[in-house]
């Protein structure tokens, strides 16, 4: 790579205030180049460790998130807006992830034996591959990181991290967590880069592997880009999530979640509540319960325990989010709550519902990343799913109805999307497979399925003759 010469800076912002956290400089080509083959490096000697080494660090990653959990918490709301009780939530997650794939790695990726047609012996293995690079979100400032890191370091890989800029001080802490844990030095780096870094970066030929969690459009670029280098990605691009409300729903308790859904991390969530479908025959009773629980969320600041919705991460994002209410409004959608930026200091956009989404309105076409509900009336339940499948989007989407059985047949049969969630709303489980379909991407994370993304399956014959 090219030396660098430029020495350009940026600052994170807290959304709450607009005021600068930190400012920061990009790092230059030489010393990504030196970050890549310490990475290689280490990726050497790491490879050969045992699982059983390997979930010893792995797992006390995971206690040191607990013991700067008051620290990173704050950081994390500090730099993204999220409420204090969530981001300590979302501390809690990943210290989980750190347990379930310490605790299962073995297991997951223990060789496997078959006969051969000759009578000979087949051996599968899962080795690790070398460097996996990862382009990383502000939405969820340490779960992102720890959802692919962890999984890839305890297949044997090494990973470098790329973190979205509003949130570097969260990456950096990051890295300094990890350290304090005893991983060694070069198997886990953040790259404070630019996109054109980051390109070169995909290029290396020490590289082997790329995830990113993005947009679509993001997406499509990465996936190019990677692909014409033939190396593998994980992509997790994001969705329009539709909630069906069928007939014979718990509208009280389709209200609340549905509510929790859309509102949760400031409504900043992929695998958020977003569409929200219900059929004729209790459409007027669940659209007046969430409307009038919507417009009473208690709008400030983040760190107040009676606050129910927190800012925007950005002001370009809160400006995107209105913009597509606007254009939404314009082209037939009713506001019934909210539909309006609030005036001051801080990126705060209150909670809304849109009625009358049909196709050609962003608010049915698109994902809204903030909190803003689409109501849309099916005419029963087989027009909901239709409505629901009726998008470029398949990430994930949910069922409220007191019919278990048929709601998972749903589940299973129709709804094409990579996660259901029946009579809840989406949050992430360890032990569960994470991603999707369509535009919203492909592989998975989490249950195991994220070890197994960057990994070389190989076959070894051996014959009996």
């Amino acid at each position: 790579m090219q030396t660098q010469t430029k020495t350009d800076t940026f600052s994170t912002i807290n959304p709450s205030n607009g005021t600068t956290l930190e400012t920061y400089s990009y790092m230059t080509d030489d010393v990504v180049e030196l970050i890549i083959q310490q990475s290689h490096q280490a990726f050497l000697k790491w490879r050969l460790t045992s699982f059983e080494e390997r979930a010893e660090i792995i797992k006390s990653i995971g206690n040191e998130l607990q013991n700067y959990k008051s620290e990173l918490a704050e950081l994390m709301t500090d730099e993204m807006g999220k409420l204090l009780s969530q981001s300590n939530q979302e501390v809690d997650l990943c210290e989980a992830i750190c347990n379930y794939c310490a605790e299962h790695a073995a297991e997951t990726l223990k060789n496997e034996e078959r006969q051969l047609s000759n009578g000979g012996k087949g051996i599968i293995t899962y080795a690790p591959i070398g460097i996996i690079y990862g382009i990383q979100p502000w939405n969820y400032p340490s779960y992102q990181v720890i959802r692919y890191a962890i999984a890839n370091l305890m297949a044997g890989n090494s990973v470098l991290l790329k973190h979205a800029g509003n949130v570097t001080g969260t990456a950096k802490l990051l890295e300094s967590i990890f350290k304090a844990a005893g991983l060694p030095d070069g198997l886990f780096s953040v790259l404070v880069i630019n996109h054109d870094q980051s390109d070169a970066i995909i290029k290396h030929k020490l590289i082997r592997g790329v995830t990113l969690t993005g947009s679509p459009s993001a997406g499509k670029v990465i996936g190019k880009k990677a692909g014409e280098q033939l190396k593998k990605t994980v992509l997790e691009l994001g969705s329009n999530d539709a909630y069906l409300i069928l007939h014979d729903a718990d509208i009280e308790e389709a209200v609340e979640k549905s509510v929790k859904g859309r509102i949760y991390n400031n409504g900043e969530t992929c695998i958020a509540a977003k569409r929200f479908i219900a059929v004729a025959s209790v459409y007027e009773e669940f659209k007046q319960a969430f409307v009038k629980a919507m417009s009473e969320l208690n709008l400030g600041n983040p760190k107040n325990e009676d606050t129910d919705l927190g800012p925007m991460a950005r002001e370009d994002l809160r400006d995107k989010l209105h913009d597509q209410v606007t254009e939404s409004v314009k082209n037939g959608a009713t506001i019934l709550c909210g539909g309006t930026p609030l005036e001051g200091e801080g990126y705060y956009y209150p909670a809304t519902v849109l009625k009358d989404v049909k196709p050609g309105q962003p608010a049915y076409d698109d994902e809204l990343f903030g909190p803003v509900a689409s109501l849309i009336m099916a005419k029963d339940d087989d027009d909901a799913m239709r409505i629901a499948n009726d998008s470029r989007f398949g990430l994930g989407g949910g069922i409220f109805s007191k019919d278990i059985q048929r709601a998972t047949k749903l589940a299973e049969t129709y709804f094409d999307t990579g996660m259901i969630f029946i009579n809840s709303f989406g949050l992430a489980e360890p032990n569960m497979p994470f991603g999707g379909v369509k535009d919203s991407g492909y592989g998975r994370e989490h249950g195991g399925f994220g070890m197994k993304e960057f990994v070389n399956v190989k076959s070894i014959m051996i014959s009996e003759d």
